[in-house]
């Protein structure tokens, strides 16, 4: 470790990041007796639960999306709930609602009954299902952590980690996540077909015995004091620099941004973008031991973060090139700059 980190770091954080380190071998390495593969999608929901952030999974049924969340909240001992998003699927059904109660002594009175949103991991199953309203119901939860009934707000106890997946082929009966929205979530996580050798040892583990039970490796406790840890890693300016420089030439009104990008781009990221990159590098840099932020670390998460925040033309669609192409060119062109 450099003398620069270690007079930025207190002992006891080092010590920390060294714990959080195994800690997050040991989660993999759980995860491993039931998920083949995913290492990637894996690594995207550590980095996004330990900085705090809410995670959005696409891909097409049948990649074992729900079933990889439900046995994170298992191995880290916490409240887990699934909410199956439907087009009748109303506010109330996710927040909770009032429910007229009666007495011993015969008064009745309202008490409130806590929807499943209350929990520290919420699985939004195809969120993309349910109307506008109902998706709402979502927003004040992410952001503030605290929903509101009948003008009375109810806190979250944290930690508070929504993963929502998404179905990217179907289109018939689905309400489109608006920009509001898909700007709260801090990772888009694509969840691709396994290889083939994956996919065999799916055949060979899946269609035998019984489904292993995981150990719990952390409690909700120990998952918010690593949250804090991660918010002490230390960042050297040239990392802040490129977070800064890469969102703003996603922007296509802005003199930064590149030419080529000009046509393919209708809007760029916002500043919640860079936020959410710096987070995402001092996380990772954390889970894999590094004692401070490194340019690798902003790379590796920009795809995730930036993706689902730049808005290609329909000029880029109907060439068929993806909001995931124009970041990586964007992000190997900075990188390349640098270097020289």
């Amino acid at each position: 470790m450099s003398t620069t980190t270690a007079s930025q770091l207190q002992s006891d954080d080092v010590a920390a990041i060294d714990e959080l380190r195994d800690v997050y071998r040991r989660l993999r390495q759980e995860l491993s007796k039931i998920i083949v593969g995913q290492e990637s999608v894996i690594e995207q929901l550590a980095i996004c639960l330990f900085a705090r952030g809410h995670a959005l999974l696409m891909g097409v049924p049948g990649l074992a999306k729900t079933l990889l969340v439900s046995r994170l909240a298992e191995t880290m001992s916490l409240g887990f709930s699934r909410i199956q998003f439907t087009p009748d699927l109303m506010p109330m059904d996710i927040t909770g609602t009032d429910i007229l109660q009666e007495s011993g002594d015969g008064r009745r009175h309202f008490e409130f009954i806590k929807g499943p949103v209350f929990a520290n991991i919420v699985l939004a199953d195809e969120i993309n299902r349910a109307p506008s309203k109902t998706q709402a119901a979502m927003l004040e939860a992410m952001q503030e952590h605290r929903v509101t009934v009948v003008g009375r707000p109810y806190s979250l106890d944290p930690p508070f980690f929504v993963l929502a997946t998404q179905n990217p082929v179907e289109q018939e009966g689905t309400y489109p996540l608006p920009e509001a929205q898909l700007d709260r979530f801090m990772f888009l996580i694509s969840v691709d077909y396994p290889t083939r050798s994956e996919e065999l040892e799916i055949a060979r583990t899946t269609t035998g015995g019984s489904i292993p039970r995981l150990d719990h490796i952390i409690d909700g406790q120990t998952v918010q004091r690593f949250q804090e840890l991660v918010r002490r890693v230390p960042v050297p300016q040239h990392i802040y620099e490129f977070a800064v420089d890469l969102v703003r030439r996603t922007r296509p009104g802005l003199k930064e941004s590149p030419d080529w990008l000009k046509p393919l781009v209708s809007w760029g990221a916002g500043p919640r973008a860079v936020q959410y990159l710096i987070l995402g590098a001092k996380s990772r840099a954390a889970l894999t031991g590094s004692y401070m932020a490194r340019l690798e670390d902003l790379m590796a998460v920009a795809e995730p973060v930036l993706t689902h925040r730049v808005l290609t033309t329909f000029a880029a669609e109907s060439e068929g090139i993806h909001s995931k192409e124009v970041v990586r060119r964007l992000v190997e062109e900075l990188n390349r700059e640098q270097v020289r």
